[in-house]
């Protein structure tokens, strides 16, 4: 049996979505820049993809940006606004926090936000970093680990009275929860397909329409000139389909399956929930006292279930999570985490087998275990 639960690191691309794609691969493969019919058709194709990703989030279509993925979104906001002081959070993902440090050698002040134990930002905290060289505030809507979800309304709120702007990494949010750009008062947020069962590769930033941001790429003037670079027509047909595919009753779902995992594996003892209640619908991150997450890993490995023992960014690095940390796992319990992120495609009957699993194989490390 196999069980796919490392979805926060990337999903499958569903069905739909690669029947979207495949004629832009073999029949409609123009140049969206070019003017003879081929490249009216695949212009077309990406105007009406930018429609309804802008439509996701309540913004302009003309405010959409497609990019290679969250990565790219992630510096062209932290690169093309220019030189000033930036707030984020110790709990971003890398592609904001290596962005942040690059920036710091480079003559820029940041500061990073610590979180609680459940990993919610300290609103107080966040007003009183912001002075009059406050340029940006960047706060990631929901945890890639932990699955912790932000009050982005109220960050929003914060960032509006002081007259900054505010920027959201929403890769993982993105249609789970909802973002409404304008009643958080959101300036810009990055997204991407491959979380949401869409191709790898293509991602998205929304731009409010009056900002003006320098760009990474040069060249020809393509996305309202600020990214170079032929559009990738089948990946954002792929990623406008993937979009629309997940319904409220998919997320009720995810959740109940969730809720069971979380209960079923809280009766091993000497475990623990990492994040918050309020997290997303898919996420599930346990502290297993005494092993090895990595071991723990492999062993589900060997018996078909796919799982993750932090960001996949890091996963091959022996240094705890920065975000279990963050939160205040000591490092011997941040080693022991292994976060399980479902997916629509994911039943009862695969939850069943690893709440099984799981519970066989900690015992048998424990058995072994010099931790203890």
């Amino acid at each position: 049996m196999k069980v796919y639960l490392d979805n926060g690191a990337t999903t499958k691309v569903a069905d739909e979505v690669l029947k979207e794609m495949e004629p832009y691969f073999l029949n409609k493969y123009g140049n969206a820049s070019s003017l003879h019919e081929f490249g009216r058709e695949a212009k077309e194709a990406l105007e009406k993809s930018r429609e309804i990703i802008a439509k996701k989030i309540n913004a302009d279509k003309d405010e959409i940006i497609f990019t290679s993925g969250g990565s790219e979104s992630n510096n062209l906001v932290l690169q093309g606004l220019g030189k000033g002081h930036i707030i984020t959070t110790k709990i971003e993902h890398p592609s904001i926090l290596e962005t942040c440090k690059y920036l710091e050698e480079n003559g820029f002040k940041v500061d990073y936000l610590g979180v609680n134990k459940e990993g919610f930002v300290d609103l107080n905290e966040l007003e009183d970093k912001i002075n009059d060289k406050t340029l940006l505030v960047s706060i990631m809507h929901a945890n890639n680990e932990i699955g912790t979800v932000q009050d982005l309304k109220k960050i929003g709120e914060i960032c509006k009275k002081h007259d900054v702007l505010f920027h959201s990494d929403a890769v993982q949010s993105f249609t789970k929860e909802d973002i409404d750009v304008k009643k958080m008062n959101l300036d810009l947020v990055s997204l991407s397909s491959h979380k949401i069962h869409g191709p790898k590769g293509i991602g998205a930033l929304y731009v409010r329409k009056d900002l003006k941001l320098d760009k990474l790429l040069h060249g020809g003037h393509h996305e309202f000139d600020l990214r170079a670079g032929t559009e990738n027509i089948p990946g954002i047909v792929g990623f406008a389909k993937a979009s629309s595919l997940i319904k409220k009753e998919d997320i009720k779902k995810i959740r109940i399956l969730r809720d069971k995992l979380i209960k079923e594996l809280l009766k091993i003892e000497n475990t623990q929930l990492n994040g918050s209640k309020n997290r997303l619908c898919n996420n599930v991150n346990i502290a297993f006292n005494f092993i090895e997450g990595e071991s723990l890993l492999l062993h589900l490995d060997n018996k078909g279930i796919a799982v993750s023992t932090g960001s996949a960014c890091s996963s091959q690095s022996l240094e705890p999570s920065h975000v279990l940390l963050a939160i205040g796992l000591k490092h011997e319990i941040a080693h022991g985490t292994i976060r399980f992120t479902l997916s629509k495609y994911i039943n009862e009957k695969d939850i069943d087998y690893t709440i099984k699993c799981v519970k066989e194989i900690v015992e048998n490390l424990r058995r072994i275990s010099p931790l203890k």
